[in-house]
């Protein structure tokens, strides 16, 4: 058998060119997207340099025997995650808030957050240095150790240990002591510790009332409640009270509004608990949205959680609202802190004590 050896016709040629750079620009765009795949996922450390664009692929044809190199460098650009330590040798509160306060200005950085508490003994302490050093190794970075410790002894310990150390407390009281012509205490735990008798039992008192009143389980204790929250079930009412009982002292009741409480018409009306306590008032708002994925997750598939019920519920909650002048606020992009702050700020309600 013989193979032909005959030239293809001109012709043929030129019928096969669109193919070729079809074929050609294909290859081209495959190839930009293996690139973009290596250089913009965290799967892989290498970077892709000389990939040619699928323009240039389809416009400069190599010439035949000539191959397109494809060289891969290590990847510089990506940052690994850091680790920051909150240390303290009391319950770490003071040093966790500031410290994921001072961090979270830095949106652009993977951080793994580490809590310490009650580091109060010299072993504790070398025990956790070496976990400093230990992961100062593996990330290939210093740790951020942001502290309140007092004692001067553990302090030194843990200055020692490769960390960026972020000292709270030498930081601000030195120049406070300067100020008030007046020596530190340097006590441990004295913000969370229980200290006055009146404001420990203000705490307890109100998460108490909170829990005796949620979800309009005894009514008749609102003339007792600072404010009262109302709302369509699950937009966050329960969480808020004890935040407020537990963070400020407030006696917040909280009442759900439910489909007994419409009228004949179809409308809700003021229920009859809440009447006497209008100026006790105060109500909180959802995303239908929202509002339907949080009741998923309680009783899903269910009429509950169907977005037309959301949707009808809260249309007739805050048409409520609007007519009774009930304040309120859309709860969807809120914590439960700016929620409740808000709330202060808008009904001027007394703090027993602020936060610790």
């Amino acid at each position: 058998m013989t193979t032909s050896s005959q030239p293809v016709p001109r012709r043929a040629q030129r019928m096969l060119v669109p193919y070729q750079g079809a074929l050609l620009f294909t290859i081209g765009l495959i190839a930009k997207g293996v690139e973009y795949f290596y250089n913009n996922t965290a799967f892989s450390r290498i970077l892709v340099v000389a990939v040619p664009s699928a323009t240039n692929a389809y416009l400069r044809l190599p010439a035949r025997g000539q191959r397109i190199d494809v060289k891969f460098s290590p990847r510089s650009d990506i940052a690994m995650p850091r680790t920051a330590y909150f240390i303290s040798d009391g319950t770490g509160i003071t040093a966790e808030t500031l410290g994921r306060s001072l961090l979270a200005q830095f949106e652009g950085v993977e951080l793994n957050l580490v809590v310490k508490p009650y580091i109060d003994t010299l072993e504790k302490a070398h025990t956790l240095a070496a976990i400093i050093a230990q992961t100062a190794e593996r990330d290939g970075a210093r740790p951020i150790v942001i502290d309140t410790i007092v004692d001067q002894a553990i302090r030194t310990i843990i200055a020692d240990a490769p960390g960026f150390k972020v000292d709270i407390f030498s930081t601000f009281l030195a120049p406070l002591e300067e100020e008030l012509a007046t020596h530190s205490t340097y006590t441990v735990g004295r913000t969370h510790a229980i200290g006055r008798d009146d404001v420990y039992m203000h705490r307890i008192d109100a998460v108490h009332f909170a829990l005796d009143n949620d979800d309009g389980a005894r009514t008749h204790q609102y003339d007792q409640a600072d404010v009262i929250l109302v709302g369509v079930s699950r937009c966050g009412k329960t969480p808020t009270s004890l935040y407020l009982a537990l963070q400020f002292g407030i006696r917040a009741a909280n009442y759900p509004l439910t489909e007994d409480d419409l009228d004949e018409d179809g409308m809700l009306s003021m229920p009859k608990a809440l009447a006497p306590h209008r100026h006790k008032l105060f109500a909180l708002t959802i995303d239908p949205r929202r509002l339907a994925a949080i009741r998923s997750e309680r009783r899903p598939n269910s009429r509950y959680c169907s977005m037309d019920q959301c949707m009808q519920e809260l249309q007739q909650a805050e048409a409520l609202f609007r007519r009774y002048h009930i304040p309120y606020i859309d709860t969807t992009r809120f914590s439960i802190e700016e929620i409740s702050t808000r709330m202060i700020a808008e009904t001027n309600l007394t703090r027993r004590f602020s936060p610790r």
